[in-house]
């Protein structure tokens, strides 16, 4: 059958799409989109397959979908526009922003340590519902009195939900208007940008989405050539930080989240939703210079800037991987390599996607799909997609 597939590339750029076409007629792709910028201008716009597991619809031009963990690159990019408008500082203490938040041994975390997820606030103790999670206030005064998992600054772990919740709390804490991150994401960043990505789906955007195919949590036991044993491992044993984490609410297959009582949600570490052409934007403006935003020198070689190791090393304690974090987002690693060197920061979803900038080259990259894989990070779909991009400017 043959696969719809749109869009276009610049010249010069055709090996991408090959690649891209070659991700559903080899490597099993559903649906899925990639945008990528070099030097401010798109060179590649590509959409196809469909955007239901049943294929009765194609992805089309203004396809959305649930972005995961992409949501923390854009959450983090907010607080970077807000660091750059004098808001607040990296280096401030965070209960000096928020009062609340000064207890149980959170007294002196610093927004950079909060932000690169070495507070220990990975793991919410009270249980959530699904109206809690509605509620970005009361989420804030949940997290203001957990206890951290670690010492803060002697690890790092991924803050799969809450360092979404986080970012909110900062910006709502020293705006004028007291806009938490759906908001002032929307005012200050899509709006400027001409973006279409969400954090807060509008109701009428609901017939544009696509629906994602997920896997029981059982599955991942068939793919540990793929997964590490310990990780999957853990995600199953519910005395585990990575149970933990990942477990409140308790989801027994990621595609659970994709309902539109999750869509209305106003998660910046795993609920944003939109397509790849916003988010490579997004990243495009951060690694050319942020002139429409007016990102401030200071923030940007931040941005760029190698990420600080924790006390006791890069173990990170939620994924059981060596991954570097800073402010917000994931930089380079040798187990996780991305972009043209040291400088390029982003974000990997599970399940496949990425999104990313790189200042070096000048690059702003995404890539989303709605058929979760069984990889950490650089699954074959995406990453053959990439490399064809880079070998093409290289």
């Amino acid at each position: 059958m043959k696969i719809p597939m749109d869009g276009h590339v610049s010249p010069g750029f055709e090996p991408v799409r090959v690649a891209f076409e070659e991700s559903f007629t080899r490597r099993g792709e559903l649906g899925a989109a990639c945008t990528i910028y070099h030097e401010g201008t798109k060179v590649v716009d590509l959409w196809g397959g469909y955007t239901t597991e049943r294929r009765d619809r194609p992805w089309a031009h203004d396809t959305l979908v649930l972005c995961y963990s992409l949501s923390k690159g854009v959450s983090a990019l907010a607080s970077a526009l807000a660091v750059s408008r004098g808001l607040f500082s990296y280096s401030d203490r965070v209960s000096t922003i928020w009062p609340a938040f000064g207890c149980n041994g959170k007294e002196r975390i610093t927004v950079r340590q909060l932000l690169s997820e070495q507070a220990g606030l990975c793991v919410i103790d009270t249980r959530l519902d699904a109206k809690k999670q509605m509620d970005p206030r009361a989420l804030g005064a949940i997290l203001a009195a957990q206890t951290p998992s670690w010492p803060p600054g002697e690890w790092a772990g991924n803050h799969a939900d809450t360092i979404g919740w986080l970012h909110s709390e900062l910006i709502s804490h020293t705006d004028a208007r007291s806009r938490t991150l759906g908001r002032y994401f929307r005012e200050e960043i899509a709006q400027p940008l001409g973006l279409d990505f969400y954090f807060g789906l509008p109701e009428e955007a609901f017939p544009r989405m696509a629906r994602i195919k997920g896997w029981p949590i059982l599955a991942l036991w068939l793919h540990l050539d793929t997964l590490p044993f310990r990780l999957v491992l853990d995600m199953m044993l519910p005395w585990t930080l990575t149970f933990k984490t990942f477990g409140n609410p308790l989801v027994f297959n990621p595609a659970d989240l994709d309902v539109p009582a999750y869509w209305r949600g106003e998660n910046g570490g795993a609920g944003g939703i939109g397509d790849a052409r916003s988010l490579a934007r997004l990243y495009s403006e951060f690694a050319t210079g942020g002139g429409t935003l007016g990102i401030s020198d200071e923030v940007l070689t931040a941005l760029r800037a190698d990420a600080a190791m924790p006390a006791r090393g890069w173990m990170d304690q939620v994924f059981q991987s060596k991954l570097h974090y800073s402010l917000g987002l994931e930089k380079p690693s040798d187990e996780f390599p991305f972009g043209s060197g040291p400088g390029s920061f982003g974000t990997f979803a599970m399940g496949g996607s990425m999104a990313f900038a790189d200042p070096d080259r000048r690059v702003g990259y995404a890539y989303t799909t709605n058929k979760l894989g069984f990889y950490k990070w650089n699954d074959p779909r995406e990453m053959a997609v990439r490399d064809a991009f880079y070998r093409v400017i290289e």
